[in-house]
């Protein structure tokens, strides 16, 4: 089973990298190394969709971020990515989206985007026993001042019209819907998650900081909460690591200090009545921090 799964793992990457080329089953059997059948019948069963609609879920979305971002013609970007013409993007932009490409360009709201999947997880390199550790360090800490900020994000589960979505980093659907803002907080940014204290329990919740004057479409199951005044954070923090082999130990050094750290060493107290923890995950890029809010003591 693990085989199969890193087996599909390949073949999603290879879609993604190739899907302007119209990749085929014959070509990533071969890389593979399985019959085209084979390799078609467990994509289904461990991706949960055809290899078809995977496909045109990516090529769908790739073309709507190519009509949200630049100025190129409707339909040079649907011939790009493997539309007929642009009436075929089209009929597929209002199935998923319920508009048109021509009128999301002009006003970009929170959509479902199909983003890519990721199957493997740590998790399979944990029970493989494949673990490197080459990268993790001792984590460490730091102060950052916050602006003034609402947040947009989903806090609790609950059923949309497309679908399941809860504030986790495996729902498809809350990651495509956050990675299609284009009006997130310079410092709270997109897929920034987090926790919110109440009767001295965390809750974790997923979305993106937005400006304090934001009233745009709250997309269905998520909230817009504050405005969270400016403040300063502790930040908890780890560099770069390799995802698959070195998360679960990152993740739990850098919070073991976070939760465990006191601030009045440092002459500040906690300031989580007003203002909320945050959480940024970038393994390849950023690292991984904690962030919680203080305030001076007086």
């Amino acid at each position: 089973m693990y085989e199969w799964i890193f087996a599909i793992q390949k073949m999603i990457d290879r879609i993604d990298d190739n899907a302007v080329n119209n990749p085929t089953l014959d070509e990533m059997s071969r890389v593979i190394g399985y019959s085209p059948y084979y390799c078609s019948m467990q994509f289904h069963r461990i991706a949960g969709m055809t290899l078809k609609s995977y496909i045109a879920k990516r090529r769908l979305c790739m073309a709507t971020l190519a009509v949200r971002d630049t100025d190129r013609g409707i339909t040079d970007i649907a011939l790009e990515f493997g539309f007929s013409s642009q009436s075929a993007l089209t009929r597929a932009f209002k199935e998923a989206y319920g508009c048109t490409p021509a009128s999301y360009r002009k006003k970009p709201i929170p959509i479902p985007l199909s983003m890519k999947k990721i199957i493997v997880s740590p998790s399979h390199y944990i029970e493989k026993g494949d673990l490197t550790m080459g990268n993790i360090v001792l984590p460490s800490h730091h102060m950052e001042y916050i602006p003034s900020h609402k947040y947009l994000g989903v806090y609790k589960r609950s059923i949309t019209k497309n679908g399941e979505i809860w504030p986790w980093h495996d729902c498809d659907l809350l990651c495509g819907i956050v990675s299609s803002f284009n009006f997130s907080h310079p410092v709270v940014g997109g897929h920034t998650a987090g926790w919110a204290w109440k009767n001295g329990k965390r809750s974790y919740f997923y979305g993106a900081g937005v400006e304090t004057d934001y009233n745009g479409e709250i997309p269905e199951g998520f909230e817009l909460r504050g405005e969270f005044p400016g403040s300063y954070y502790l930040v908890f923090t780890h560099p770069p690591f390799d995802y698959l082999s070195e998360n679960g130990e990152v993740m739990k050094r850098v919070e073991d200090l976070a939760w465990n750290f006191d601030p009045t060493a440092l002459g500040y107290k906690w300031n989580e009545d007003v203002c909320q923890d945050y959480q940024r995950h970038y393994p390849e890029g950023l690292g991984y921090q904690v962030l919680r809010p203080v305030i001076k003591i007086v």
